[in-house]
């Protein structure tokens, strides 16, 4: 995607959305960290159902220390690969105390650190929590990069990457959220929204959805033929006739 497209792109996204926020609840640094952690491989609804009753009495890392492993099973029983995650978050509670003074730190290399906290975590926590230009590549971020051809990539780091440079320094401070709602609730994996998106005219993917009620497409249908080719004339066979007299 060209320069002033991608830069399109962005003013669109933001015109429908000028503060966009994240879907996760959260009362702190601390407990966006947590909410955080827990979200991986689960939904941000599942984890806030799990989470509200929580964070309404443990909210700081000292709290979550004294409630235990056992106790914040209790309330994350709901969330997928709970026993792993809450072995994690009492472990990360422990150190934020022993190194950080029981606040969340705004250095990523001190965020990767700690146990459960990858480097997608720590990219949320840098923008959300502290305004870092940081842009986090989940599943939904990833489709939309290459999808859309803003920002092709074979891992997420390479769409970090190239998303980091090809962003117009005015919408990095949302350029996360703007993408990953974007991915989650319009360019969607199975069957993405095209004729409602408002960026569909800057969009690379080829096999636009249409409306509903129109008659679909076959993939690819949309594609210049291949032109035809002529056979290549059978050879004669080879070595020399034989000569009858």
């Amino acid at each position: 995607m060209k320069a002033d497209k991608i830069e399109a792109f962005y003013q669109r996204l933001q015109d429908a959305d000028p503060e966009p926020q994240t879907e996760l609840k959260y009362v702190n640094p601390y407990t966006l960290l947590v909410a955080v952690v827990l979200s991986a491989q689960a939904t941000d609804v599942g984890v806030n159902k799990a989470t509200g009753p929580l964070f309404a009495t443990v909210d700081t890392p000292a709290k979550m220390v004294a409630l235990g492993e056992a106790g914040l099973k209790s309330f994350i029983k709901t969330i997928g690969l709970f026993n792993t995650k809450a072995k994690n978050v009492i472990a990360l509670s422990k150190l934020l105390l022993e190194r950080h003074d029981g606040e969340v730190p705004r250095d990523r290399d001190a965020l990767e650190a700690l146990p459960g906290v990858g480097r997608k975590t720590a990219n949320v926590v840098l923008n959300v929590a502290f305004g870092e230009h940081t842009i986090a590549v989940d599943t939904h971020i990833f489709r939309v990069g290459n999808r859309t051809g803003l920002a092709p990539g074979k891992t997420p780091f390479e769409v970090e990457a190239k998303l980091e440079k090809v962003t117009p320094a005015q919408f990095k401070r949302h350029a996360h959220h703007w993408l990953i709602l974007h991915g989650r609730y319009m360019c969607k994996a199975r069957k993405p929204e095209c004729w409602r998106c408002t960026v569909a005219d800057l969009c690379a993917f080829k096999d636009k959805t249409p409306a509903p009620g129109t008659p679909a497409r076959k993939a690819g249908s949309n594609r210049r033929p291949k032109p035809a080719t002529k056979k290549p004339a059978s050879k004669k066979r080879a070595g020399k006739k034989r000569r009858y007299k």
